[in-house]
């Protein structure tokens, strides 16, 4: 440990990252108002319309989140009907970039400054007006994992409430989107360890974790807020049978078609980008009418599901087909993003804002561009998982590979507004990620006094095993430049009694030559001592035993030896 005297060009950095950081927090604000501007009062779809009307109703399904049905009816007093929901989803999405634009000044006001512009990025932006369950699932995982990230280096006392908030928004998740299942254990435990991601770590807490949220979801839907059983998995066997009836040219539901219905099921009405053609798209809506027949109902029964396992087993070449199909379109294709034959209606006034109008416009230019697949964005996050994985022992190399853990599973391909916006949130955090690297907080003296100053130090990856190098000098060279000293040197240590307990800061990325003035003491003697410096640790206390004027006499020189074991303290 080394500390160097106070340099002006380094002091006067600190006024200069707070004038940044609140001038980035400024611009994340002016980004939420710009969001309230286009968007208000919210575009709600056609899914969050049911919601509200279960809210409002007290009576749930489980085809829609009952849990964000509970949500909606606590905060619509705020402003009832769309706007609650619309404003909360707003504040969330701002204010997980804002503490991570708060987080990337601090480093560089331009890397705050430039990720207070990456939630602005198409189409990201575009999704934060529509109220739909995928979209708050979206922002409330993403505010779990940015208030553990920004939490990760306090106390104990300090981020242990904010875990267990993050906890209770990663079970929120669960509960909006269930197929998320499998990834939530993920983010669970970058939440629990935010520090370092440790893989072993993460597969011993896996399974009890997917097993304690698994559990969560029927006790939450069914037991306290008695929601009725709507089968939607069988949405998802409706859609196979049609893909497989598809690829194969034979008719794979447990009904018998005319000729003319079996022809669209093999042509016409099999649409990979959009699963409820079956629903809602003319002419093939008598699929679900057939199936959802009252006196011969099939939706919802053991029959249905006897006929996907049938179908998949005796085709699995064809269902692997649809599968892939649809996977292609979903990551390479063109898909819908805004849901314009809502607001293009006549009747609608949402669709003519000033304001909403330029974006519909942009997003119609964009739409065909790369931007808009969701397998770019995919790329990036596997990317910034391995550009972070040689930094996964740093807080920001282990929010980034949570983060991007928690995005795989079934639940990707239906929410790729989620995919887009945490891939972004990893992309801050990485663009500083070599910062993170380089730098770590060490202990500074100021005129040697009894407070310890966080200062930048020492290179963290490139730390060795104490017992390995004696001297800590030889063989780090380029990494120490020399801070560490080799001779008392009375001199330069008179000078340190200038430095008027400013911050003394150890920036061991450039070199020091001058003001040293804590000896550095060797790692392998302390290896020896080790037992002895836990006793009673006391901060600094080597520092306090420093008098004023530390010239070293040869009456200092005969007792240093002594005195200097029962002085050094582990901070």
């Amino acid at each position: 440990m080394a500390a160097v005297e106070g340099s002006d060009p380094i002091a006067t950095r600190a006024p200069a990252q707070s004038r940044g950081s609140w001038l980035a927090l400024c611009t994340a604000a002016a980004g939420y108002c710009l969001t309230v501007l286009v968007f208000y009062p919210g575009y709600s779809t056609a899914d969050a319309r049911y919601v509200y009307a279960d809210a409002m109703a007290w009576h749930f399904g489980d085809w829609q989140s009952p849990a964000m049905a509970v949500l909606w009816r606590l905060i619509d007093p705020i402003a009832p009907g769309s706007p609650s929901m619309f404003l909360l989803t707003a504040a969330l999405y701002w204010l997980a970039f804002g503490l991570l634009v708060f987080l990337a000044a601090r480093r560089s006001l331009w890397l705050g400054l430039a990720a207070a512009l990456v939630p602005l990025v198409p189409p990201a932006f575009f999704f934060v007006g529509m109220i739909w369950r995928d979209v708050l699932f979206g922002v409330v995982w993403l505010v779990a994992a940015v208030l553990v990230f920004v939490a990760a280096d306090r106390s104990a006392r300090l981020r242990a409430p904010v875990q267990a908030l993050a906890l209770l928004l990663v079970a929120l998740g669960v509960l909006l989107r269930p197929n998320a299942l499998v990834a939530a254990p993920i983010l669970a435990a970058y939440v629990i360890w935010p520090m370092r991601f440790d893989l072993r770590r993460v597969a011993i807490a896996f399974v009890p974790t997917l097993v304690l949220f698994y559990a969560l979801v029927p006790f939450v839907y069914y037991d306290l807020l008695r929601a009725e059983r709507q089968n939607p998995p069988h949405s998802i066997m409706v859609f196979d049978l049609g893909g497989i009836t598809h690829f194969s040219g034979e008719n794979q539901f447990p009904v018998a078609w005319s000729a003319d219905q079996t022809a669209l099921l093999t042509s016409k009405c099999y649409d990979p980008v959009r699963w409820d053609t079956y629903w809602h798209v003319e002419p093939c809506p008598f699929v679900m009418r057939r199936l959802e027949r009252p006196n011969d109902t099939i939706f919802g029964t053991p029959r249905l599901v006897e006929a996907w396992w049938q179908a998949v087993s005796k085709h699995p070449l064809d269902y692997l087909s649809h599968r892939a199909t649809f996977m292609w379109q979903f990551l390479a294709g063109s898909n819908l993003v805004l849901p314009v034959w809502d607001w293009l209606d006549p009747a609608a006034g949402y669709g003519r804002s000033p304001y909403f109008t330029p974006l519909v416009a942009l997003h119609d230019r964009l739409q065909p561009t790369l931007l808009f697949r969701p397998g770019l964005w995919l790329a990036l996050a596997i990317a910034a998982a391995v550009f972070a994985w040689p930094a996964r022992s740093t807080p920001a190399g282990a929010f980034t590979i949570g983060r991007r853990g928690s995005d795989a599973g079934p639940h990707a391909p239906r929410r790729a507004d989620a995919e887009w916006w945490s891939s972004l949130a990893g992309l801050v955090p990485g663009l500083g990620e070599h910062v993170e690297d380089v730098i770590e907080l060490v202990s500074g003296a100021g005129r040697l006094g009894g407070e310890i100053a966080p200062v930048v130090g020492i290179d963290r990856p490139m730390q060795r095993h104490a017992s390995r190098h004696v001297n800590a000098g030889l063989g780090e060279a380029v990494e120490l430049c020399r801070v560490v000293g080799q001779q008392p040197h009375p001199r330069a240590a008179q000078q340190l009694q200038h430095a008027h307990r400013d911050a003394v800061v150890a920036l061991v990325i450039v070199e020091a030559q001058h003001g040293v003035g804590v000896h550095g003491v060797e790692p392998g003697f302390l290896q020896l001592v080790g037992t002895d410096l836990v006793g009673k640790p006391q901060t600094a206390a080597f520092l306090l035993q420093v008098k004023n004027d530390p010239a070293a006499v040869l009456r200092e020189l005969r007792q240093r030896q002594t005195k200097l074991i029962p002085a050094v303290a582990s901070p």
